[in-house]
């Protein structure tokens, strides 16, 4: 029995001390989060070629709706529409299929 009292009043004892306890500045994410460091890389563009657009559209029948054109402004950063999703009855764009529809 004391020693589940022991271990319950420790569990707190620990929380209070690592919570209290301080960061080193180089534990963060620098002293302006907001601002890139000097010399890191900067991506200026990201080509697209066929074969993007192929995979960006795969399951889509033309003509293409308007609402497709964010596609246009894509950048480098992650977007689920371009990836497969989930199975079964989900996958509307036969991301999944063995008999993918055709892509343009």
């Amino acid at each position: 029995m004391s020693l589940k009292l022991a271990a319950l009043s420790l569990g707190p004892l620990l929380t209070l001390v690592f919570s209290s306890a301080p960061v080193a500045a180089g534990e963060i994410s620098g002293l302006q989060p907001d601002r890139r460091p000097q010399g890191a890389p900067v991506m200026t563009a990201y080509p697209k070629d066929g074969a993007w657009y192929r995979r960006a559209l795969t399951g889509i029948e033309q003509p293409y709706p308007a609402s497709l054109r964010f596609l246009e402004d894509q950048g480098a950063w992650f977007t689920p529409f371009i990836h497969p999703g989930m199975t079964g009855p989900y996958d509307i764009r036969g991301w999944h299929h063995e008999d993918k529809p055709p892509s343009p």
